[in-house]
């Protein structure tokens, strides 16, 4: 048999924000589609229209632009084998429930949804299945005019798949390896409901797949479940030669105690869950996201990337590029992975120490302007050299740094009884008086001068370095006191100082 060009596909559900664990799952087929050359495919899963939020599929394809995830076709894509959104396909799925159907493959019910209720409570863990169908209200148990009669009435109905019992099934997965399931334990599942004339989940995944060509099939360990189905289904169809190859992931799990991440656990421990900020057109509720909380895009990805996979090398930092011919579907945990929020953390802060001063003042101008209209990009630059190495987020250079481009107003209480000592007012007017004079206020003239005028005073360097610091600084922070005054300047540095020295006195 000729070898199938790789294919594989993420098909998202349009009912809200998109979760981060499935921007795992897309990542990992994008990968697993670029290593062997083939294709990605981006399909709309929207058969359950009551489910259906307004934005939500325009959300999810903007964060993939954002992260720079790339499809080949699909929604808003393009490609041959569309029509890429499900709700778009009922003609198509109708073809397919039919010949289920004429095979004897798959059944008309009429239960309405008081009576499965009932039969739920007179029965323990009722399942719809070999067991119970032929007690149902269903064409199976119902004479063939009755069941036209229903349907020309206009009752609603679901069809379902027909499962023999005492099959065993076997899944092959990529990460499990030979899973085997006996189809006893497997209910009817319902494919294809007649009040909105669309398929389930479970029929329409399989007919896309098929007619869409795809050969890998990457999704969460929560459809692992439905896998047998699947397979079942792929038999019924007669298509065992087309059957993807699955990959099941193992879950995200929260970073502290048992289960699955939610977004409950980013909101008690503060950190995004969803590639963006996400408004709820329903409620009105405001979702933080990773773009908006400053995050990289490269630094989201790589730190996915190693949520259940690495490469088994000590170097941590790749660029999705680089992690396309090492990345291995058949080495993913089988194991949840722990999300560990601090690592992505730390992720931003190595890509804000990889990219050059100039990439990180374009992104921290604006923060500057807004406080400082017309503040320079040859200042904003030279600050940000300094001060980079210091945070995990451009946002956080304004507090850290701010007082490059504003004097202090006030001084730092705790740090003013520790370092203002009682002849600082004295020591620091002098010191003002020998940098007015200087000609040359250059980084290395004035660290000599200062330095050989500490000496010749027999003053204690600390006690001159803290009290400056806090004349120009207003509280202990910063870089090297000479790369401070060097940056502000003779006349703002002088200022500042007397006016400390006026304000805080003795």
């Amino acid at each position: 048999m000729t070898e199938r060009k790789v294919r594989v596909r993420f098909a998202p559900s349009p009912t809200g924000a998109l979760h981060i664990g499935g921007v795992r799952t897309a990542l990992y087929n994008y990968l697993f589609a670029r290593q062997h050359g083939g294709e990605f495919v981006f399909r709309i899963e929207d058969t359950d229209s009551n489910r259906f939020v307004p934005g939500a599929e325009e959300y999810i394809i903007e964060s993939f632009r954002w992260l720079g995830i790339r499809f080949d076709e699909g929604v808003s894509f393009g490609g041959d084998r569309g029509p890429y959104r499900q709700s778009e396909r009922r003609e198509i799925y109708k073809k397919y429930v039919r010949q289920l159907l004429d095979a004897g493959r798959a059944y008309i019910a009429f239960d309405t949804p008081e009576e499965l209720e009932a039969k739920r409570k007179e029965t323990e863990n009722f399942q719809y299945d070999a067991r119970t169908r032929l007690h149902m209200r269903n064409s199976l148990t119902l004479p063939k005019e009755e069941v036209d009669a229903l349907i020309a009435a206009g009752t609603q109905y679901v069809v379902r798949f027909l499962v023999e019992p005492g099959q065993e099934i076997h899944v092959d997965d990529l990460i499990r390896g030979d899973v085997r399931v006996m189809s006893d334990i497997l209910d009817d599942k319902v494919l294809y409901k007649s009040a909105d004339e669309l398929p389930t989940y479970h029929l329409a995944n399989i007919v896309d797949d098929h007619l869409m060509e795809i050969t890998h099939v990457i999704r969460g360990e929560e459809w692992l479940p439905s896998a047998p189905l699947h397979v079942l289904l792929y038999r019924a169809f007669g298509w065992e030669e087309t059957m993807p190859r699955f990959a099941h992931l193992a879950l995200l799990l929260k970073p502290e105690g048992k289960g699955k991440l939610s977004k409950r656990d980013g909101d008690r421990l503060g950190f995004p869950v969803f590639p963006l900020e996400w408004h709820d057109p329903k409620t009105g509720e405001v979702s933080s996201g990773y773009r908006e909380s400053g995050y990289f895009p490269e630094a989201v990805i790589n730190f996915l990337a190693f949520l259940g996979w690495n490469p088994g090398t000590e170097r941590e930092l790749y660029t999705l590029d680089e992690l396309v011919p090492l990345f291995d579907i058949t080495k993913c945990s089988k194991a949840g992975a722990r999300f560990d929020y601090q690592k992505g953390i730390w992720f931003n802060h190595e890509y804000i120490l990889a990219k050059t001063p100039e990439e990180i003042a374009a992104l921290f101008a604006p923060i500057v302007r807004s406080h400082v209209p017309g503040e320079t990009d040859e200042r904003i630059t030279e600050v940000v050299r300094m001060m980079k190495d210091r945070v995990s987020f451009v946002s956080e250079l304004w507090p850290l740094c701010s007082f490059f481009f504003e004097a202090p107003e006030s001084y730092d209480e705790k740090t003013r009884k520790k370092r203002w000592k009682e002849d600082s007012p004295r020591q620091m007017a002098e010191l003002a008086d020998l940098l007015e004079a200087l000609d040359d206020f250059s980084l290395e003239n004035q660290e000599r001068v200062v330095e050989e005028w500490i000496a010749s005073k027999e003053y204690k360097l600390g006690n001159i370095m803290n009290a400056w610091r806090l004349t120009l600084v207003g509280e202990g922070k910063g870089p090297g006191m000479f790369d401070i005054s060097a940056f502000l300047g003779r006349e703002e540095t002088v200022s500042r100082m007397r006016r400390a020295i006026e304000q805080m006195g003795c």
